[in-house]
């Protein structure tokens, strides 16, 4: 018998992360980060740039940095509820959280901020009037970390956006929030992880599944263009041995019927270990 986990009555806050691409001869390839290990959420684990949305991403100075109108980039969101303001500011923090934790400066102008630090970037963007590349963030989905969170004190609603790694920039960690970086094709970062080399959380884990069935960054892209951003909230359970059971949409359990993504419907916690039901066969299922 399931039972429901302890829900966190937390509003989660809103995020960015960047999943950055590149096409090599070994196909496809992501870039990906180890968090500190003093980080409070999920320390130590392989994830994509990204981070909370902070209020000047929201500013008057901020949008006009924008290569794109507010109420065209709230449209590609897919979001009707959410203001125009707020879904432009969500790009600029997936460009901002691309430049202070990878260095890539996504921008039509060749001056760059005098460093990573927020008063920096803000004085650059005084004088950066449409240079920010928005135009160069493809949505891709959009993931809210369950009321039942199975291994985080935190909530996050975060919009997945997917970019090209630019040729002349080299991407690296910062050396602070993050400690190393590795570019992997996904289906490699998901062997590592299954031989328990790296840890990464569900959203990285599914992710990957879901770039390793393309070959190239135009089909991944192509891909996302065609269809609105997914939202996936994962429901939690827990079943009679105390056994925690991450069930996506589309899952006999889930109260969503439709599925969101290829793949397993539901991961399950095993010694503080995400792990697929069925195995990594399942990851790469239709």
């Amino acid at each position: 018998m399931l039972q429901e986990t302890s829900p966190q009555e937390i509003i989660p806050r809103d995020s960015a992360t960047v999943v950055m691409l590149r096409d090599t001869a070994a196909g496809l390839e992501v870039f990906l980060m180890k968090r500190s290990g003093l980080s409070d959420t999920f320390g130590e684990a392989y994830v994509f740039p990204g981070g909370k949305l902070d209020d000047a991403d929201c500013s008057a100075t901020a949008l006009a940095a924008l290569d794109c109108e507010a109420a065209g980039l709230a449209r590609a969101l897919g979001e009707p509820q959410l203001p125009p303001t707020v879904a432009a500011g969500l790009y600029v923090a997936a460009l901002r959280e691309l430049f202070e934790e990878a260095g890539v400066l996504l921008s039509h102008g060749s001056t760059r901020p005098a460093s990573n630090a927020a008063s920096d970037w803000n004085a650059w963007l005084q004088t950066a009037a449409g240079q920010l590349q928005a135009r160069a963030m493809q949505p891709w989905s959009r993931w809210i970390t369950p009321r039942m969170a199975a291994m985080s004190k935190k909530r996050f609603d975060t919009r997945f956006f997917l970019t090209l790694a630019p040729i002349d920039q080299d991407a690296r960690h910062d050396d602070f929030e993050t400690t190393a970086s590795v570019w992997l094709t996904p289906r490699d970062a998901l062997q590592r992880w299954d031989r328990g080399e790296i840890e990464m959380a569900p959203p990285q884990i599914m992710s990957l599944a879901h770039l390793a069935r393309y070959t190239n960054c135009v089909q991944a892209l192509q891909a996302a263009r065609t269809q609105a951003p997914p939202c996936i909230c994962p429901e939690n359970y827990r079943d009679d041995s105390g056994q925690v059971v991450l069930c996506y949409p589309g899952d006999p359990l889930h109260t969503v019927p439709q599925r969101a993504l290829p793949g397993p419907t539901r991961l399950y916690v095993r010694n503080k270990r995400f792990e697929a039901e069925g195995g990594m066969a399942a990851l790469y299922a239709d």
